[in-house]
């Protein structure tokens, strides 16, 4: 994988980074309303960074803002999630397709550290859970790149995706899920290297429908108990 030129991080974005991370590890739960003071607090910076973090976060479909109200942690719907997911599973699908044409062997060198990396995590070897991590070492943002094809990198990370790794997490601890997801990994990258277009977006295709019938349960299930009887 070409290596990609380290750029300066401003406070604001080191805010943004940071507070993008305790949402989706749920420090900041969805539905919570949040503010520049609560921001500046936990982080530790003056309200400028804190309130352009915030208009960031809202830009990332992260936070909401309503009238009288404020702005809150998003807290989509079954609905939303649904639409999210269908989506994902179309620009993924289409972009794991392309990444089996256009694969460099530096890239799948790469994807294959990546799987023996998460193996090698002791709460995915027990089951407990199968997060990844955010950015350039995210297997998923990986096969997109290697798809060579930046719209559709902007339609799916420049939307929808730090929303998406919120509820990404959320399924990740259903249990059996963290070996289920390493292989259909294993499954994508075997497709991958063997530069077979149909197969790698069949496996992707499945690997996220899977993720989306684990989503919808670990949502249902809460909700259940959010609501009560």
């Amino acid at each position: 994988m070409s290596i990609v030129a380290i750029k300066r991080m401003t406070l604001a974005d080191q805010v943004l980074d940071r507070a993008i991370e305790a949402i989706v590890m749920g420090e900041i739960p969805a539905g919570s309303p949040i503010s520049e003071i609560e921001i500046a607090e936990r982080f530790g910076v003056s309200r400028g960074p804190a309130r352009e973090a915030i208009f960031r976060l809202e830009a990332k479909g992260l936070v909401t803002r309503t009238a009288h109200l404020g702005a809150r942690v998003v807290s989509l719907t079954l609905q939303d999630l649904q639409a999210l997911f269908e989506m994902r599973e179309s620009i993924e699908g289409m972009a794991c397709r392309l990444a089996a044409l256009r694969i460099s062997a530096e890239e799948l060198a790469f994807l294959e550290a990546c799987l023996e990396r998460d193996a090698a995590l002791p709460e995915v070897a027990e089951g407990r859970r199968y997060i990844q991590p955010s950015g350039d070492r995210d297997f998923h943002v990986a096969i997109m790149r290697a798809s060579q094809n930046p719209r559709l990198e902007r339609a799916l990370y420049g939307d929808i995706y730090d929303v998406l790794r919120l509820y990404r997490v959320r399924s990740s601890t259903t249990p059996g899920r963290s070996q289920q997801a390493l292989e259909e990994h294993r499954v994508i990258l075997r497709a991958l290297r063997q530069k077979n277009p149909e197969e790698a977006e069949q496996a992707m295709r499945y690997h996220i429908k899977t993720s989306w019938a684990n989503t919808r349960l670990n949502f249902e299930s809460h909700s259940q108990i959010t609501d009560g009887p």
